[in-house]
């Protein structure tokens, strides 16, 4: 091992290259990283993170109207983009200096400088020199992806919403998946007039069709406009700095900001790997095998670089896997199975295991639990925002194969509810459970 100058190199210090590098200092092996932005990645710095946060204040805008009939006397409020524009930047600086402090404590090396593959056990850094690691972790993520249409630079995306200067009175998001859905919301409770289009007619695709449906729903009951069938022309931009969108099958409309949400794009443009004999997919994933090894044998990756589930907590998951079985003489592999993720709109969803379309698809007999409930403490605000709860169960063996909610604290109940799918447990396990009343999780051992 002494013949290389590491026995790690991560290129890439998000929450996967970050774990992976730190747990395999942990194990004994000499490891650099190298980040050309900031330590963290997206979910830190411009993604999860700071959107949640966004999220939690967004939440006021409903919370200050219905403290009024729990008996609290408030007046009406204006919001202040900036100091939560602010506030949310500060925290995000903390986290940044937080894992720089991990990765010092364990005696990783951060290289803040950009770093491509130059061979199969070789590193190029920007500066122009060439280090070389007995194994090479890709850990660069994922991009957000801008349509090729005339004016797209006049575009923002999720990378930039958080340094906005203002808040924009009218914003167009293009796309129709998570983040789409997110920032509408959040834009939504802040008093912009929202406008989502999509090439289709369907949101979120690969969630329920039940509980995505009443998203769509609810979300136009609280004026956002949905316009499907939409593809974008081009963008113009106006005398006074407004922006014109033109559409098929749409009227143009003009609108203050164009925020793009069109899905991610894996960042391996130019980081050399091709010439290392590393195999992409036909969208730029490195393809791995379940020990994230790529075509090249010293080559490996995790996150959502590589052609797997792009979520945060997989790419934890995978970069401690990864440095467990490399230098912990510990191996073992994701499970990729009954990953739970949600969706934090307004309200939010969250979801595991098997929809009812797929699990008729791969079980044929299929039994399927509703519960369509208002929540007690929109009964007495007067909000008139129902929840659905939805069990998807084998039809011969009664186990629970998906779960899926739309509702308050929907991700909160079902993490917990996550590990019963997950562990294999039937209908008649959760009817044995006695309900914690009064709340909205007691639903779940209610359905019938």
């Amino acid at each position: 091992m002494a013949e290389f100058d590491y026995d790690l190199f991560v290129i890439g210090a998000g929450s996967g290259g970050v774990r992976a590098a730190r747990v395999s200092a942990a194990h004994g092996a000499r490891v650099a990283i190298a980040e050309e932005f900031r330590v963290g990645g997206t979910c830190v710095i411009r993604g999860c993170v700071p959107k949640k946060l966004l999220v939690y204040g967004a939440h006021f805008a409903e919370d200050l109207k219905d403290a009024r009939r729990f008996g609290w006397n408030v007046p009406d409020c204006d919001f202040d983009w900036a100091t939560l524009r602010d506030n949310v930047l500060s925290e995000v600086d903390r986290l940044n200096g937080a894992y720089t402090t991990t990765l010092e404590s364990h005696k990783v090396e951060i290289i803040h400088q950009r770093a491509t593959v130059a061979g199969a056990n070789a590193v190029r850094l920007a500066d122009g020199r060439t280090v070389t690691a007995r194994i090479i972790l890709v850990a660069t993520g994922a991009r957000p992806a801008v349509p090729g249409c005339p004016g797209h630079e006049l575009g923002i995306t999720s990378n930039e919403v958080f340094h906005l200067d203002a808040l924009p009175k009218r914003v167009l998001i293009a796309g129709a998946g998570y983040i789409a859905n997110e920032f509408a919301g959040i834009f939504n409770e802040f008093g912009s007039k929202v406008t989502l289009i999509n090439r289709t007619d369907v949101i979120l695709r690969g969630y329920d069709a039940a509980i995505r449906d009443r998203l769509l729903q609810i979300s136009t009951a609280k004026g956002i406009e949905f316009r499907f069938h939409a593809e974008f022309r081009g963008i113009t931009k106006g005398d006074d700095g407004s922006l014109t969108v033109e559409m098929t099958n749409h009227d143009p409309i003009t609108v203050d900001r164009v925020l793009f949400a069109t899905g991610r794009v894996p960042n391996t443009e130019g980081l050399g790997l091709e010439g290392a004999g590393v195999e992409l997919d036909d969208k730029g994933a490195v393809k791995v095998d379940a020990d994230s090894r790529s075509s090249c044998p010293s080559i490996y990756a995790v996150g959502d670089v590589t052609n797997r589930i792009q979520l945060t907590p997989v790419a934890i998951r995978e970069g401690q896997a990864f440095a467990d079985t490399m230098f912990g003489d510990k191996p073992w592999r994701v499970d990729y199975d009954n990953v739970p993720s949600a969706v934090f709109s307004h309200p939010p969803m969250a979801g595991v295991g098997l929809t009812e379309s797929q699990a008729r698809q791969q079980l044929g007999s299929v039994k399927v639990y509703q519960s369509d409930f208002r929540a007690m403490k929109n009964v007495l605000a007067n909000r008139n925002e129902r929840a659905l709860y939805k069990m998807v169960c084998d039809g011969v063996t009664d186990r629970v194969v998906g779960l899926h909610m739309i509702g308050p604290d929907a991700p909160e109940i079902l993490q917990a509810a996550a590990i019963a799918v997950k562990a294999g447990l039937t209908k008649a396990d959760f009817d044995q459970t006695v309900a914690l009343h009064p709340s909205m999780a007691e639903e779940l051992v209610l359905m019938r």
